[in-house]
């Protein structure tokens, strides 16, 4: 009886481990797939389809962030994957943030369609098989890395505008600083110059008078 006790119960902790060890396959699959997806693509990094509720993203952050936490698994990767995680989260709640992504995707959508040459009315459009659906994946990678791109290089050019605005008004502070100054010490040293002056005009010896000249007497007859 006892050794039928102990047979069940390594049964038990062989069947456990078989779990933990498929739970630990699970979780460094998720991080992996996470750390895989295109970081600009929110859906991609939370395996979400356009178009879902707000609702529906909060779940699925739910069930994806209790599957990795980094409290949850020694994964080293784990803290990384979880934070795009909240990152995309984050940008799909955000209206503005998610209006750009779905723009960029029906962007993308638009030119692989003409790429193609079909049109929004094309079984392949309507329907979607998953070739298409790759296709439409790889092109919106592409959109969003150019519109990425475009950001950062305006952002440059507004930075670069801020600095040269900056720069001027440090000059332009500097020489209101410089004339200060300059009027300061004009001003400290106007007593001296004054002072000066009165002893050059008091020790400035008097000019002597010229002799007259004698008029010659005419001689007459």
């Amino acid at each position: 009886m006892t050794g039928t006790i102990k047979e069940d119960q390594e049964e038990l902790d062989a069947l456990d481990a078989l779990e933990r060890e498929a739970s630990d396959f699970n979780k460094d699959a998720e991080i992996d797939r996470i750390l895989k997806a295109f970081k600009l693509d929110a859906y991609a990094v939370l395996n979400l389809q356009p178009g879902i509720p707000d609702s529906q993203i909060k779940i699925q952050y739910r069930k994806l962030s209790l599957l990795i936490h980094p409290d949850k698994t020694s994964n080293p990767q784990a803290p990384e994957a979880f934070d795009r995680l909240k990152k995309a989260q984050t940008q799909l709640l955000e209206s503005s943030t998610r209006s750009h992504l779905d723009e960029c995707i029906s962007d993308a959508r638009m030119l692989l369609i003409r790429e193609r040459k079909l049109n929004v009315d094309s079984a392949e459009v309507k329907e979607p098989n998953d070739e298409f659906k790759v296709a439409w994946r790889k092109k919106t990678v592409e959109v969003l890395v150019d519109a990425e791109a475009r950001r950062r290089k305006q952002l440059k050019a507004k930075l670069q505008e801020e600095g040269r605005e900056q720069r001027k008004m440090d000059e332009e502070a500097e020489a209101r600083k410089r004339r200060r100054e300059h009027e300061a010490a004009w001003e400290e040293t106007r007593e001296g110059r004054i002072g000066s002056w009165r002893d050059w005009k008091g020790g400035k010896p008097q000019m002597e008078e010229a002799p007259k000249k004698k008029k010659k007497m005419k001689v007459l007859g």
